[in-house]
């Protein structure tokens, strides 16, 4: 499933023949990427990293040092998952069932976190699921995300709510005017706040 020669996989990694690893793709020491996880082109993932069973991740995406990222999530094209992240899987986790027996995975239905282009999350950051993290969404260092973030959003805290809006350069946006307009201080892009929502103006 996967080209040797023309993806980096360091001798202490673990990653499974059942894995695809797009091409370009780098895997650093003691990582470790499940059976059937899908990596794009050109992903990342630092060392002592975990990617789940079955989870997909998007062309150019960086997976940092010692983060968790527990099956079914999936991440789109060029989403950062910061060191020491935790993206979930079990809304109601147990170790053992009412009678006292261990849970096995027969016991639960996993849930994941949805994250979409561009997005990225700061270190030590945790998501619930199912939450999902809009397109070009900054999440701070150590939040704690317990229900969706729109696009464009940056939040912070435990738990996490919205502080500012971010452009697609990651960089706080400033208000243009009145009525709703924001624009990028380092690419000059407006966008346009109507309802909650954020959205890119075109040229």
């Amino acid at each position: 499933m996967t080209d040797s020669s023309r993806v980096r996989i360091v001798d202490s990694a673990d990653v499974s023949p059942d894995a695809t690893i797009g091409e370009g793709s780098s895997i650093w020491h003691l990582a470790q990427v499940r059976e059937k996880a899908r990596l794009g082109k050109n992903c990342i993932v630092g060392r002592g990293a975990y990617v789940g069973t079955g989870v997909v991740m998007g062309d150019g995406c960086k997976v940092q040092n010692y983060a968790l990222v527990y099956e079914p999530a999936r991440l789109a094209e060029g989403v950062f998952i910061g060191p020491a992240v935790v993206l979930t899987n079990d809304t109601y986790p147990r170790a053992i069932t009412p009678d006292g027996t261990q849970k096995s995975a027969d016991d639960w239905e996993p849930v994941g976190v949805t994250i979409e282009r561009g997005a990225s999350i700061g270190a030590r950051a945790t998501c619930v699921a199912p939450v999902t993290i809009g397109a070009w969404a900054t999440v701070a260092a150590g939040a704690v995300v317990v229900k969706d973030v729109p696009a464009y959003a940056l939040v912070a805290g435990v738990p996490a709510r919205r502080l500012a809006w971010v452009g697609e350069a990651g960089v706080p946006l400033v208000p243009a005017d009145d009525s709703g307009r924001y624009e990028c201080p380092q690419t000059g892009h407006t966008y346009r706040e109507h309802e909650g929502i954020l959205t890119k103006e075109t040229l």
